[in-house]
């Protein structure tokens, strides 16, 4: 099977998809626990494969421990580099792209590619992906994981977007939107919703400016958020963590 796709950069650093990795063990914990072949695909891991072990070391732990990761490159030379780092049968690389490599995954993690892709392909990779019945964890973030954005995608639709920081380095909330995923990035402009969204998070950020520290700020800033009546996903456990979840912002 031909893998579909483009070879991308390929930068990555050790924890980087440390962020969207616990929220995978959250969100997709039932997912996985509840089938008899765990199977999680981390597409386009990049020129090294240590986010790969890294998301089956943590989904192993929070999770189940025979889960299954296999990394996908369209590159042969970084799957080749990758193959030394394998643990079959959990931990596994091989060539592949939006296709999937004839696999059927419980959850695929795409993590800076479709950045790197124009906004047009962006549907079709989303229905690709998702088109065995897989959810999709789609996003970007900077190149030490500090600030990250991710969608969820079933069956090609996508259903939250997710903004996460470390909070101790979180200068502003406006920071989002250089990293928002590249089917939002463009539309962060007036009479947007996503613009919306990120002008009242940064709104109630400066109001909630206190002394007793970046997370105390964060957790008021979301609760100004959905006192404000915007619809606010999780609670106060994932707040803390620096997560915001929302219903994916769309035109109306």
């Amino acid at each position: 099977m031909k893998p579909v796709g483009a070879i991308t950069r390929g930068t990555t650093n050790p924890n980087r998809l440390r962020r969207v990795d616990n929220y995978i063990a959250y969100r997709c914990g039932a997912l996985l626990t509840g089938t008899a072949a765990p199977l999680v695909i981390d597409l386009g891991y990049g020129a090294t494969p240590v986010t790969a072990v890294e998301l089956r070391g943590r989904l192993a732990a929070a999770v189940r421990p025979d889960v299954t990761v296999v990394g996908l490159e369209i590159d042969p030379v970084r799957v080749a580099a990758a193959l030394p780092y394998a643990d079959p049968p959990r931990l596994e690389f091989r060539r592949g792209g939006f296709e999937l490599a004839g696999l059927s995954p419980v959850v695929v993690r795409a993590f800076n590619v479709l950045r790197q892709y124009e906004e047009d392909g962006v549907a079709a990779a989303w229905r690709q992906m998702t088109g065995t019945g897989a959810l999709l964890v789609e996003g970007t973030c900077d190149e030490l994981g500090r600030i990250a954005t991710w969608a969820v995608v079933e069956a090609g639709v996508p259903s939250t977007l997710t903004l996460s920081a470390r909070l101790p380095v979180l200068e502003h909330p406006s920071v989002f939107a250089e990293r928002l995923p590249k089917a939002l990035i463009h539309h962060n402009v007036p009479g947007h919703p996503v613009h919306e969204l990120l002008s009242a998070l940064g709104r109630a950020w400066d109001t909630e400016a206190t002394p007793f520290g970046p997370r105390q700020r964060w957790l008021a800033t979301v609760r100004r958020l959905r006192a404000e009546g915007r619809a606010v996903l999780d609670g106060p456990a994932r707040w803390r963590l620096g997560e915001l979840t929302v219903p994916w912002p769309v035109q109306p």
